[in-house]
């Protein structure tokens, strides 16, 4: 694990990633919010489109909802 300095890079707060992750310039990545303090960076592997990716942002945000919300929404399905 190697700790990085986030940077200016005009209007973007920018950090370099190791070369040992595989990245190189000009590829394509995802980076979403994981959890609490945690970012995923995933290399882009096939032409998606804005829809594809819109609907996959909003399973993964399914999920969480339902992962922290799940108890409370049984308990209102049931009254």
């Amino acid at each position: 694990m190697q700790v990085q300095t986030i940077f200016k890079a005009g209007n973007s707060d920018v950090v370099a990633l190791p070369k040992e992750l595989g990245f190189k310039k000009g590829d394509k990545v995802i980076v979403e919010k994981a959890a609490e303090n945690e970012v995923l960076v995933k290399r882009v592997t096939s032409r998606k489109t804005k829809a594809t990716a819109s609907r996959t942002e909003f399973d993964r945000w399914l999920k969480v909802f339902i992962d922290e919300n799940g108890e409370i929404l049984d308990e209102l399905a049931q009254r």
